[in-house]
């Protein structure tokens, strides 16, 4: 790979140039390869591998790990960033390139993705085991996994566009891995309609950035410095950054597109631990953070729509939360909600985006422990209901306790990860002023709470309300629980400026004050969380039925409806377009077009029957009859002409006599 000098954007009119020692970020690329080989690899010879191809898919995302340390270590040590890329093919004057951006976030998100990742492969070992198409099943999670990672590494926005996509494809094929049931196959269309609903603006919101550069590069650094120099029309960087901002509604489950993501839980549990961690619905958050000098330098309201988006997502899908007797949907709506969170700060400018990031990095650790830890429980109980559950934490003591702590960091207990990264968020809106952000994130953040004490005492607490008898899970995947509860405890002090090793120091390269501790914010974030967990307990310490919180009479209503976003999706769009548009295409298909192909078709049949009757009664007629008049001359030529002489004499006398009268008239 040749080297491609870029620079990188860190603060409005600054430039910091790639570093001349690359170390290990010259084989990033590698880390993006590596499981997009094992898929080929278990595609064509899993079957014959011993234990169905499992083993090259956890040895390559292993191996990209264990790499990927190494390339974050670079930047601990206080390496910069690098890049480089090759020419792929030339269209005019823009040069058409695949190549990697290598800089702390790409870094962190390079062990992020395939940390998680190669918890769910060794997970699926027990998970998946004796499944029909458990080959195939580590084909797909292998790309899906190589598309994220594409998405991490990628310099030009064109090279993103592709892992974005093979992730929508990888994602319609692994919720629908069970297509047979009718539930699974219908999920998997509505995930990836709606997803690409925001991929069409996404797409152009990528034709217009590189349109706007005179159609010369696609490299995201570049477009960013050109932004930032304001070389492009504000009005050109706000209906880019607002199209770009599509794909992110409709990959990282936003509002109002939010609506595929619970529904996606009827997949395998894996898929959905690896698509709420680390790939799918973070490329969304991850798409705006790489382009954030778009969003800076366009029109201030294209930020503050990302930020009322971000919040009416974070409140709205914590309430949800609440009434989902699906344990999956319920970690499905704080996924919707804690993302909310995310997009929420990026309208607080740079020291947002960061704590946003900070939280998105944590937040794949308690979120990927937690859909496994309920894979687990699934997988002992046979169902997905925690009204069918209870008093497990006797029977699965490692899932109870590693379920436990992921859910006290979803909750924003100290000193777990998701209190550091949840306390950055509201210090990054107390420090950018935002305080009506701020007070509705603290809200949704005493409701998670709340959700996330009944999910618990619902689930582990009280006595056994199912069938059968519960046990433990195999190693295969109690020990990926382990190991990210174990990460869960620890990375979020990467991010406590206290520490000495600030995470944003080096990750970032911002100011100093984006880190700051702030205790009175500290406080509040712990009060929230506390709060959230004692309402919780107070309310499900028993249980009982119904389910109390259907007192709340009309607005459980309208959360069990779901807002009635679905009804309104299905009475205002689907349908419509099921029994009127598609039926009005389909009328007009076959009574118009078909009318006019038909009838075009009958025309040209009569005028086929004409030319046959014109051709064989008159053409062939009249060299028919031309035939026959020559026949019947020869036939009296051949009578006259017999050899006979009595006949001639005959025929001359006859004459004579005829030429005798004719004269004799005259």
């Amino acid at each position: 790979m040749t080297a491609v000098i870029t620079p990188a954007i860190v603060r409005a009119g600054e430039e910091v140039h790639l570093a001349t020692s690359a170390g290990l970020t010259r084989y990033a690329w590698l880390v993006a390869l590596l499981p997009l080989i094992s898929a080929v690899v278990i595609l064509f010879f899993g079957k014959r591998t011993p234990g169905g191809g499992w083993i090259w898919g956890v040895l390559t995302v292993g191996t990209g790990f264990v790499l990927s340390l190494g390339i974050l270590w670079h930047f601990v040590t206080g390496g910069g960033p690098t890049g480089a890329a090759v020419d792929w093919f030339t269209i005019g004057t823009l040069r058409m390139q695949l190549g990697q951006y290598v800089d702390g976030l790409t870094a962190v998100m390079l062990v992020v993705v395939t940390a998680v990742s190669l918890c769910v492969h060794v997970y699926s070992i027990g998970y998946m085991h004796g499944d029909a198409r458990f080959t195939w099943f580590y084909v797909a999670l292998s790309l899906f996994t190589a598309a994220m990672l594409n998405v991490v590494i990628a310099d030009n926005l064109f090279q993103l566009l592709i892992g974005w996509e093979v992730m929508g494809f990888c994602s319609y094929i692994l919720i629908g891995h069970w297509w047979e049931e009718h539930v699974n196959s219908s999920s998997a269309i509505k995930a990836f309609i709606t997803t690409r609903i925001g991929d069409v603006p996404f797409l152009f919101g990528v034709f217009v950035l590189i349109a706007a550069t005179g159609f010369t590069t696609s490299n995201i650094q570049e477009i960013s410095h050109l932004v930032a120099g304001g070389e492009v029309a504000r009005g050109v960087v706000a209906l880019g950054a607002i199209l770009l901002f599509g794909g992110a509604v409709g990959k990282s489950a936003q509002f109002p597109l939010h609506v595929w993501l619970p529904d996606a839980m009827a997949g395998p549990t894996p898929v959905s631990a690896l698509i709420h961690a680390a790939t799918m619905v973070a490329a969304g958050v991850y798409m705006v953070g790489r382009t954030y000098e778009v969003f800076l330098h366009a029109d201030p309201w294209v930020l503050q729509l990302v930020g009322a988006i971000g919040v009416v997502t974070a409140f709205g899908a914590g309430l949800l939360g609440l009434v989902q007797d699906d344990i999956k949907r319920v970690l499905a709506y704080s996924t919707i909600s804690q993302l909310g969170y995310m997009i929420t700060l990026m309208a607080a400018g740079p020291a947002g985006r960061n704590a946003a990031f900070f939280h998105l990095f944590t937040h794949a650790f308690f979120k990927a422990l937690l859909f496994l830890g309920s894979g687990s429980v699934i997988h002992a109980c046979h169902t997905n209901n925690m009204s069918e559950m209870g008093g497990l934490r006797r029977t699965m003591p490692v899932t109870f306790w590693t379920f436990t702590i992921g859910s006290l960091a979803l909750a924003g207990v100290p000193p777990l990860a998701g209190f550091f990264s949840k306390d950055e968020l509201l210090v990054a809106l107390e420090h950018d002023h935002q305080w009506l952000l701020f007070w509705l994130l603290l809200g949704a953040a005493a409701v998670t709470a709340f959700y996330t004490a009944r999910m618990v005492l619902q689930t582990f607490f009280g006595e056994y309300r199912g069938h059968g008898h519960p046990h433990e899970s195999p190693a295969s995947m109690t020990g990926p629980l382990v190991a990210l509860a174990g990460a869960t405890v620890l990375v979020g002090f990467l991010g406590f400026a206290g520490t000495g090793a600030p995470f944003f120091d080096w990750v970032y390269l911002e100011e100093p004050e984006a880190v700051t501790f702030v205790p009175w914010v500290a406080l509040l974030s712990t009060a929230a969380a506390l709060l959230g967990l004692a309402g919780g307990y107070a309310v499900y310490r028993e249980w009982r039925e119904p389910d109390p919180i259907t007192r709340l009479g009309a607005l459980h209503r309208l959360l069990a409806n779901k807002y009635y976003l679905d009804d309104i999706y299905w009475r205002g769009i689907v349908r419509p377009v099921r029994d009127g548009l598609s039926a009005a295409v389909n009328w007009s298909n076959q009574v118009v077009l078909d009318g006019i192909v038909n009838g075009a078709a009958k025309v040209a049949r009569w005028l086929s029957e004409g030319v046959r009757a014109l051709d064989e009664e008159v053409v062939d007629g009249a060299v028919n009859g031309v035939g026959r008049t020559a026949g019947y001359a020869g036939a009296v030529l051949r009578y006259v002409q017999s050899g006979n002489v009595q006949r001639y004499a005959a025929f001359l006398f006859a004459g004579v006599v005829i030429l005798a009268v004719i004269f004799t008239r005259i």
